[in-house]
């Protein structure tokens, strides 16, 4: 007899997974005149239910309802028994109570009628500590029923299998077996197409979830909605992308009813998982949203629980989950279950408290109003602030804790004064505060800044575990996207070697962007090619370091004024043609243009308010960045200068519809989460992590607003397509530490420093002993930095180049010991008392560098004298590389200054190099900017048209089109100078600008 393929036997096989044998097998036994088996917890503990006990009208196996409250609650049956039609005024009231307030709180807690009251849902136990908890939670009926005839209707449309608890419908599934050439897609369609959500069953918030399944895929939805019902992957990952695995004991998909639907795993995701969450406590039932977790949310949180149970306290652990994973949920579903984790065999908490470290009010709000749900014990959520808040906290029995990224030193020092306690750290990295070292300043002892080395909030948080020596009485959990080589050596899991270092679990961008949670912000990327060529302006023709001059004359061209203004006119026509005009998003769509500084971000709001007002354009212009500058017109501008209103306002204003472009110099790079960006201009040097962080700003989806991977553009003039997928490979599939630091460069740099005479070791010693019995800062610890300070800046004969070394070597001690003191195998004090001693005295080194100074001086002595722009790639997509990346540890080397290495050349010399580099056939250029301004010249037309006309507008219309016809003209002497011109609009509007230019000066090109 062949094997069967077809649907029916894909729902025996689920059934015989369920409840031990399938209803084939029952019919079967029963012919043969066997006694029926009974259901089993040895498999996934569920009995079997029948089609004839379902009550379409209230929606609930009608035998295993009254089968569950006869065999537990009688009592409270025998109150109302006595009532005519006793039943059916529990199914009423039942019914009433389901429409308007969900299954789920009624799951949670129960129904009254009269005197009477009923429990719908033992909860599984949390211990093994009352036994009595244990044996209410097995008297719940798990059941499983096939083809349910659900309609209320005439019609008799069925639903492939229902689940039901204690006669309650939780879940629904439609299978398809793909051998009979139907998927889950086909699933989804009878869910969306041929499935009324009117009718009780399907209704939302009777059943927790809809199930769409295939031998394969698995996806899911709590709300049904016809066509526009929106379903959810609900599968593992493969080959960190979408999917399934293989499973060489059976189809893909069996991880469903072998783990995720057996009776204590289904138990656990309603007491502790599923929510119904609206803005705040008033929101109406039907607006309110049903959370059923992911797989992968689901699978995070439980692997987290069972090591903490196998290890207990003191661990760390990495999770790199990428954007579009629904980190918040699954951070909040974790904080929840970890103040209720028990140790097997203990009478109380692993954790006194758990502690979010997080800088977003979105997961500030959504924690308390998901843990109100969930909890029946009200007021558990504290803000801290110090150490004193935490403490304070822990004895009025406050068990989520919420901080800052800026107050997280002090949360760490109360976890180590209260060390009788122990804590679950949940740090919320990914989405830090805007502005970057602004906000990871430490307001301790000397009032200085905890380490200029510290750049990101990621390095920030390593110095401050680092730096205080923790006990083992708090676990830490870091969810980031991209995880820096020092996080991965600090929270990673070593391999058996102790060598290379990986994230305790992974949901990669790959995996969030096949399953259409974010969007490939690679898929259309266009760069632009600058070339420009500088003159020398003075006489003279002095030497510089040939390597910083280039540096430093690449970042004057692209931030001079004209070089903006071009920039601005590519950037504000592609925006108005391909972003405004096409009306993206719904007419709701913006852009963002990531300048290089805070004056070029100045200079680019002005260049681009001013493109848009010679287009009588409305669109609206913010800009953001920090703190004051003084520009070229004398004045000093803010964010509220120039926008004309305050910092807090700016996410507000840009989602509105007043403004679609904003323009940002280092703010809002990350944890800026806006749906309507379509479109990046990018202007600033990007790689690593920050290209990475700022581009993704891009990829949230909307499926309100229907954006779809095609509505991105991204536009660079810095960067090219090889340096972005440089930047994006180690974050899109798995990212690994390939090695661990090689510590032993810090004995190098401590006897380097040692050698030089900036400090005497009793001063380090001393300082320490004082800093470590709270001395007063300016009394005590002050004189002893000063002393070794002035030493450096006057008294020692140190060369400026012996200066510079010693800062550097000073900077590379701290930050590398910083990032490794807490996982040494071993103590070293000179090592951290160095550490502490130097954090202080860096910022009082004060050194010159006289060749910064001289290249400063460079930028007086050339003029920008041609600039233009070159579309290269149009609408690229960067195919990034699926197989998982390894990061290199720490430079193990020392660092410092080497004299003597640098080139110095003739400044005519680095001008003739850097016009070779970035020019394009300049002599060329010229020679066809004045033919063409001749031909320009010779039209009768021109005078009046062009070049005495006043109108902007107009004046450009007719100059575009005279230009046209010149071209035309021109093809037949140079036909790839036309082929340029007609393909790439960046070009054409250089060289239309610099016709004009001979034109209106008599100029040469």
């Amino acid at each position: 007899m062949p094997s069967q393929t077809n649907e029916r036997a894909f729902e025996a096989l689920i059934e015989k997974a369920l409840c031990g044998s399938s209803r084939e097998e029952r019919q079967q036994q029963t012919q043969l005149g066997e006694p029926a088996p009974s259901y089993s917890l040895h498999t996934a503990g569920y009995q079997w239910g029948e089609t004839a006990d379902y009550d379409p009208h209230f929606a609930l196996d009608r035998a295993k309802f009254w089968q569950f409250l006869e065999s537990t609650q009688a009592d409270q049956l025998d109150k109302l028994r006595g009532r005519p039609h006793y039943q059916r005024l529990i199914l009423e009231r039942l019914d009433r109570l389901i429409k308007h307030h969900g299954t789920l709180e009624l799951l949670k807690k129960g129904f009254s009628v009269d005197e009477a009251h009923f429990t719908l849902f033992y909860s599984p136990p949390i211990n093994a500590i009352n036994p009595l908890i244990r044996q209410r939670y097995e008297q719940n009926i798990f059941s499983v029923t096939r083809q349910i005839y659900y309609s209320t209707g005439t019609e008799r449309p069925s639903i492939d299998m229902v689940i039901f608890l204690n006669g309650l419908p939780i879940l629904t599934m439609e299978l398809k077996n793909e051998w009979t050439g139907q998927t889950y897609h086909e699933a989804e369609k009878q869910y969306k197409f041929q499935r009324d959500p009117k009718e009780p069953l399907l209704q939302f918030g009777r059943c927790l979830v809809h199930f769409a399944v295939d031998t394969s895929h698995a996806t899911m939805t709590t709300r049904l909605a016809k066509g526009k019902t929106y379903f959810l992957p609900f599968n593992k990952g493969h080959n960190h992308g979408r999917g399934n695995p293989p499973n060489p004991h059976g189809h893909a998909t069996a991880y469903l009813w072998q783990e995720v639907l057996h009776r204590d795993s289904l138990a656990n995701i309603i007491e502790h998982f599923v929510v119904l969450m609206g803005e705040n406590r008033h929101t109406k039932f039907t607006d309110k949203t049903l959370y059923f977790p992911r797989y992968h949310q689901l699978d995070v949180v439980r692997q987290l629980l069972a090591d903490l149970k196998q290890h207990g306290t003191g661990q760390r652990y990495l999770i790199q989950h990428s954007a579009g994973s629904g980190k918040s949920n699954s951070i909040t579903w974790l904080a929840y279950q970890l103040i209720e984790l028990y140790q097997p065999r203990a009478d109380r908490p692993l954790f006194s408290s758990v502690i979010i470290v997080t800088d977003r009010r979105l997961l500030d709000r959504q924690l308390s109003n998901t843990i109100g749900q969930f909890s029946e014990v009200k007021n558990i959520i504290a803000h801290a602030q110090s150490s004193a808040d935490l403490k304070q906290h822990l004895e009025s029995g406050k068990k989520i804790i919420i901080s800052t990224i800026q107050k997280f030193p002090y949360i760490v020092d109360g976890i180590d004064d209260l060390s009788d306690s122990t804590f679950a750290v949940i740090i919320d990295e990914a989405h830090s505060s805007q502005g970057g070292k602004a906000a990871m300043n430490l307001n301790v002892a000397l009032g200085q800044d905890v380490d200029e080395t510290a750049d990101d909030i990621q390095e920030f948080i390593l110095q401050t575990m680092a730096t205080r020596k923790m006990r083992g009485n708090a676990a830490y959990f870091a969810f980031t996207a991209t995880p820096k080589n020092a996080t991965l050596e600090k929270f990673g899991v070593p391999d058996a070697d102790g060598k290379n270092f990986k994230p305790f679990h992974l949901y990669s961008m790959k995996q969030a962007i096949e399953e259409g949670f974010i969007l490939d912000v690679l898929a259309n990327y266009t760069t632009y090619k600058s070339y420009y060529e500088i003159e020398k302006s003075i006489a003279d023709n002095p030497l510089f370091d040939t390597v910083k001059a280039q540096k430093r004359l690449r970042k004057y061209v692209e931030g001079h004024a004209d070089t903006i203004a071009e920039k601005a006119e590519v950037m504000v026509e592609h925006f108005l043609e391909k972003v405004i005009a096409p009306k993206k998003l719904k007419g709701q769509a913006k852009g963002m243009v990531l300048t290089q500084d805070i004056v070029s971000a100045i200079r680019a709001y002005w260049a681009i308010k001013a493109a848009l007002k010679k287009r009588n354009s409305p669109v609206g212009v913010l800009i953001a960045f920090s703190g004051k500058k003084q520009m070229e017109d004398g004045l000093e501008h803010s964010e509220e200068t120039l926008n004309g209103f305050a910092s807090k306002e700016i996410e507000d204003k840009f989602d509105s519809g007043e403004y679609q472009l904003l323009v940002v110099a280092n703010k809002f790079l990350t944890g800026f989460d806006q749906p309507k960006l379509t479109a990046m201009y990018v202007d600033k040097k990007l790689q690593g992590v920050l290209a990475v962080q700022a581009l993704s700003r891009l990829n949230r989806s909307s499926n309100k607003l229907g954006k779809r991977p095609e509505d991105l553009f991204i536009l660079d003039f810095y960067n090219s397509i090889s340096e972005i997928k440089t930047a994006f490979d180690p974050f899109y599939t798995a990212t690994s530490l390939s090695e661990p630091t090689d510590v032993n460069v810090l004995h190098d740099l401590k006897h380097a420093l040692d050698g030089e005479g900036v400090y005497e070791w009793h001063e380090v010693t001393q300082f320490n002993q004082l800093y470590f019995s709270n001395a007063d800062a300016n009394k005590k610890l002050s004189p002893i930095i000063q002393i070794c300070a002035d030493r450096f800046n006057h008294q020692l004969r140190l060369e400026d180049e012996e200066k510079a070394d010693f800062k550097i070597k000073a900077k590379q001690f701290v930050k590398i010991y910083g990032q490794v003191a807490s996982i040494l195998p071993f103590d070293l004090a000179e090592w951290e008392m160095l550490f502490w001693f130097l954090k202080f005295l860096i910022p009082l080194l004060v050194i010159k560098d006289k060749d910064l100074d001289a290249v400063d001086e460079l930028l007086n002595s050339v003029d920008l004298s041609t600039y233009q722009l070159e579309r290269k790639q149009l609408n690229e997509s960067i195919e990034l590389d699926d197989a998982a990346s390894s990061l290199d540890p720490q430079n193990p080397n020392m660092r410092g200054v080497h004299g003597g290495d640098e080139q110095r050349d003739p400044l005519d010399e680095i001008i003739a190099m850097f016009n070779e580099r970035w020019g394009m056939s300049q002599d060329k250029f010229k020679q066809s900017v004045t033919e063409s301004a001749t031909l320009a010249g010779s039209d009768p037309d021109v005078q009046a048209m062009v070049l005495g006309n006043s109108d902007e507008q107009n004046r450009e219309i007719a100059w575009v089109k005279m230009m046209k016809t010149v071209m035309l003209q021109q093809r037949r002497q140079d036909l790839s100078l036309y082929q340029l011109y007609s393909s790439d609009e960046g070009f054409r509007r250089a060289y239309n600008t610099a016709v004009l230019k001979v034109l209106e000066t008599g100029e040469g090109g």
